[in-house]
């Protein structure tokens, strides 16, 4: 073999080496980008499974639109509610009830599970706020104005018992006004005592304002002043034993987002 093929072999040989070497590198490069994007791409994908929401009473018909808005955005995922009384749910979570997000009407109620260890680490955010309104019979026939007519005798008014915050936001009420009322029961949760008056079973009752503008024409509100000095903060976390942490999050974070913020004020919660 003469000296000059031998030259020409070898430039061959580094060129084609180089080729492979560049474009092995490429291939690495492509790779990786790919896994990249999907790795971004993809994470809302990756949510799957059931998230369990225990909620103030007073949320759920805006949670339960948040619910259907968080499967459709993220399909493989569920969202199943706990309504209630703040303070039962809280019990509920204390005593060991399965759980992955707990959205209180009050931070008294949700400090009994700050208290008990049982928010995961960092402090819960207020995500909304609430006043109270007087419900009404339809039409209010019986012409009530303010918190000082349901003192009134002869009216039958009904309450939320006063450890959930409903029902201690209203104590709160009275007290600023310096009035004292002895309803004809007390309810156990916000959408117990509004019930009392759609089944006309009451006169009046003093609920959130999102609740009666939930009940549409079933009762009338009826705006009282001293409803300034007991408005409520709601906080949600996500819980210590969450068996779906990083959905029971996205749920979380769509709760905080603008677009929950929109759900939740267009139901008459104030923002936070």
């Amino acid at each position: 073999m003469t000296r000059s093929v031998l030259r020409t072999l070898q430039v061959t040989g580094a060129a084609t080496a180089a080729l492979l070497v560049l474009s092995a590198c490429s291939s690495d490069d492509s790779s990786s980008d790919d896994s990249s994007s999907a790795g971004s791409g993809s994470s809302s994908d990756k949510l799957s499974g059931t998230v369990t929401v225990f909620a103030a009473a007073s949320l759920k018909e805006s949670f339960e639109k948040l619910g259907k808005q968080f499967e459709r955005e993220h399909p493989g995922t569920k969202v199943t509610f706990s309504f209630g009384g703040s303070d039962s749910l809280a019990a509920g979570i204390t005593g060991g009830a399965p759980a992955d997000v707990f959205a209180a009407a009050s931070p008294k109620t949700m400090k009994i599970v700050t208290d008990a260890g049982d928010a995961a680490s960092g402090t819960p955010a207020t995500f909304v706020r609430n006043e109270l309104e007087i419900a009404t019979l339809p039409g209010n026939p019986d012409k009530i104005g303010s918190l000082k007519d349901l003192t009134g005798s002869g009216l039958k008014v009904v309450l939320c018992d006063k450890e959930v915050p409903c029902g201690s936001a209203a104590q709160k009420a009275l007290d600023a006004s310096g009035l004292k009322l002895t309803p004809v029961s007390y309810e156990q949760d916000v959408k117990a005592a509004l019930t009392k008056v759609e089944l006309k079973e009451a006169d009046a009752a003093v609920v959130y304002k999102t609740d009666v503008k939930a009940a549409g024409d079933k009762v009338e509100g009826v705006a009282f002043p001293e409803s300034a000095d007991a408005i409520n903060d709601y906080p949600i976390t996500l819980l210590k034993d969450a068996r779906n942490t990083a959905t029971a999050k996205a749920f979380i974070a769509l709760v905080r987002s603008a677009e929950g913020q929109k759900v939740l004020t267009g139901a008459g919660f104030l923002k936070p």
